[in-house]
């Protein structure tokens, strides 16, 4: 009998090509309503938010919110979400397989086109759509925010700084740090800020046991 998907080992997951993004991202924009899907950049900081838990969160929780962010809901009938789940999971088995490498990896953000002739997009704007997700992975499951130490600190208020100050909630604890982190000079340094605070986050809320030191053979004489 061949495993479920569910059951499938993460590890011998495939990463998604670019082709296969661009199919994901389409079946995400072609979801009718009431479902209210996210972009695939939401998509993206949601399962770095799901994975970077201190304790695993079992797929029935997770999976049902990436095809609707509002509440979570099953998809109407004749709607079927088996293609955009399979690839959701190889993305979110890339990521978890990064993360516990603690291996950088490419974040789905991707360039805006400014408003008008005279203005310029910020770096907070082009990653805010990540931190949006991101920070929706921690609003649906808060053991993260909940039991974050001093480590987890300093990376957590460098993501939420890229909010508007007046669309911050819950996180008045962290508002020195916010107010304190430097912002991203370019749209490069904030893409790094996802990876480098992702995986200060991993250490702070999963850290790896110590290798265990190899004895050195006793000299033979």
């Amino acid at each position: 009998m061949p495993r479920h998907a569910n059951a499938a080992d993460p590890a011998l997951l495939p990463a998604l090509t670019d082709r296969e993004r661009e199919q994901l991202e389409a079946l995400l924009d072609a979801l009718p309503a009431p479902l209210s899907p996210p972009d695939i950049s939401a998509l993206d900081g949601f399962l770095v938010g799901v994975l970077l838990q201190p304790k695993p969160v079992p797929e029935a929780d997770w999976l049902r919110w990436t095809h609707d962010f509002d509440s979570g809901r099953p998809a109407p009938p004749g709607i079927d979400l088996s293609e955009l789940h399979a690839l959701v999971r190889r993305r979110h088995a890339e990521l978890g397989r990064a993360i516990v490498a603690r291996r950088w990896f490419d974040p789905w953000v991707f360039e805006l086109e400014p408003a008008g002739n005279d203005d310029e997009v910020s770096p907070s704007e082009v990653v805010l759509p990540w931190v949006a997700g991101f920070a929706a992975a921690l609003e649906r499951f808060p053991a993260l925010q909940d039991s974050a130490g001093a480590d987890a600190r300093a990376p957590l208020a460098t993501l939420y700084a890229h909010f508007d100050p007046a669309d911050l909630e819950d996180v008045d604890d962290l508002a020195d740090e916010i107010a304190a982190a430097p912002p991203a000079e370019t749209a490069d340094d904030a893409v790094e800020d996802l990876v480098r605070c992702t995986l200060l986050l991993a250490d702070a809320m999963q850290p790896r046991p110590p290798v265990p030191r190899q004895r050195r053979p006793a000299d033979r004489r």
